[in-house]
């Protein structure tokens, strides 16, 4: 898909979308840029908003901090498994994701088909959970997504569901990084591929 310019990507998120515990060059919103570009797409590198540790109203407060300037061609939205993990309320982690996915549309130019929602992973299945409720965990984190993915439907935004994947960590080996809780590369490169044809389709959408 050639382009005469090239276009901008804004990234959001927490430790998944910062790539906590591995290289900048094994995130994945970098590795779908590679993606991107080995298809033809001119495309920048991204620009990622993201912080470990980051809840949805803290993230908001990043942003505010960035103050990225806008329109960018594509822009992903990942945020919630630290209000997972921290006991927050899942209509509080609605009306907050809302509010961040219509800042995403805006930063977007107020086109919502040019914005990818990604699901959260389930930290439940690596080895920082051991000795945890992993059944909960998962039930939680299916609620969380659960929350996000109507949200994205309702705005218009694409959905990347990351979380089957994410689970396959459990007996896939060199899946997680060396941290025993976050995603390696080599997982992260399965978002990627993931993310690919929603981005794809995003950056042909008007």
């Amino acid at each position: 898909m050639p382009t005469s310019h090239p276009l901008r990507f804004l990234a959001l998120g927490d430790s998944y979308t910062i790539g906590e515990a591995v290289s900048a060059e094994e995130r994945w919103p970098v590795q779908l840029v590679g993606l991107l570009r080995a298809r033809g797409v001119a495309i920048e590198d991204p620009l990622i908003i993201a912080h470990t540790g980051w809840t949805t109203d803290e993230l908001s407060a990043g942003i505010d901090a960035a103050n990225p300037q806008g329109p960018f061609d594509l822009v992903s939205l990942l945020i919630g498994v630290n209000n997972q993990y921290r006991g927050r309320d899942v209509e509080e982690y609605r009306r907050e994701f809302a509010l961040l996915l219509e800042r995403a549309i805006t930063f977007a130019g107020g086109r919502p088909g040019r914005v990818l929602v990604l699901s959260i992973p389930d930290w439940g299945v690596t080895g920082f959970a051991a000795g945890q409720d992993r059944a909960k965990i998962a039930r939680e984190i299916d609620a969380f997504n659960a929350v996000n993915a109507a949200e994205a439907q309702r705005a218009g935004a694409r959905y990347v569901d990351v979380t089957p994947v994410s689970r396959r960590a459990a007996t896939e080996s060199g899946w997680i990084a060396a941290d025993n809780l976050h995603p390696s590369g080599r997982m992260y490169a399965e978002w990627a591929r993931l993310a690919l044809p929603q981005a794809r389709a995003a950056l042909e959408s008007p």
